[in-house]
């Protein structure tokens, strides 16, 4: 495998781009290419045997564009369809699920929030991560039409505002210090969500310690660039790519792909 060869990453639109600004940030020499599998989005609301299936399928492109890593950066996709995905294909493969170790960990009131989708919120995975902290009452909150409306461009609506009011007061009401970002395009709603609830809320995603594992398994692996050439980041989408470019603040390299 060359060093030279890509870091693979997927979501099942927009979302990801969220992961890979930390990677690209961490790792700026490392090639990478960004597949939007927006025809399907939102993942969370489909069936764990769809979720496997669109995850073997992007996995498969990206493979065929030279992946040398294979980031899922989807927690939908990560906690239904990752362990599949790991036994089929012969790459390292990250995931993500939603940070609730940490926030259960450093939580003082002993509440936290998990703002997360359908799909993420019913996976055993998700039911298993909090059997871990039996002291910590772990308040789950599906955000129903959040990835719609992201993906729609409709970050700043009326809608918007509404539903994250809807599903982010009750957790505040229930006295949490901690809520988790449990999907990756939430990340794109930080500052709405940091404007309900209150400065001793700590908001916390998963973005950062992936693109840190990232880099450490690349290094385990050799496989780390070692070149000081800039690399070259690549964008597909199987869908519209106004959003996917807005969303990145720039047109170059962003392709539209039926895959």
């Amino acid at each position: 495998m060359s060093t030279e060869n890509t870091i693979g990453i997927f979501d099942s639109g927009i979302g990801g781009t969220s992961i890979w600004k930390e990677i690209n940030h961490l790792l700026p020499y490392e090639n990478t290419i960004y597949l939007a599998d927006t025809k399907n989005a939102p993942y969370g609301t489909k069936s764990k045997d769809e979720i496997i299936a669109y995850s073997i399928k992007n996995t498969e492109f990206l493979l065929n564009k030279n992946a040398k890593l294979v980031v899922v950066a989807c927690n939908t996709a990560t906690l239904n369809a990752v362990a599949v995905l790991r036994e089929k294909f012969d790459v390292p493969f990250i995931g993500l699920e939603p940070a609730i170790k940490p926030a259960a960990l450093q939580s003082q009131t002993k509440n936290i929030g998990v703002l997360a989708t359908q799909a993420s919120i019913q996976s055993e995975n998700f039911k298993n991560a909090v059997l871990n902290f039996p002291d910590v009452n772990i308040i789950p909150q599906i955000g129903y039409n959040l990835v719609q409306l992201i993906e729609q461009g409709h970050i700043d609506s009326p809608e918007m505002d509404q539903l994250l009011q809807q599903y982010v007061q009750p957790m505040v009401e229930k006295n949490i210090d901690y809520l988790v970002l449990g999907c990756t395009h939430y990340p794109y709603l930080f500052d709405k969500i940091k404007a309900i609830v209150p400065p001793t809320v700590q908001i916390i995603d998963s973005g950062e310690a992936v693109a840190k594992q990232t880099k450490h398994i690349l290094e385990s692996n050799k496989a780390l660039n070692l070149s000081n050439k800039m690399g070259q980041n690549l964008f597909y989408t199987n869908g519209n790519a106004t959003v996917l470019k807005s969303i990145l603040g720039f047109t170059t390299n962003v392709f539209e792909s039926d895959f």
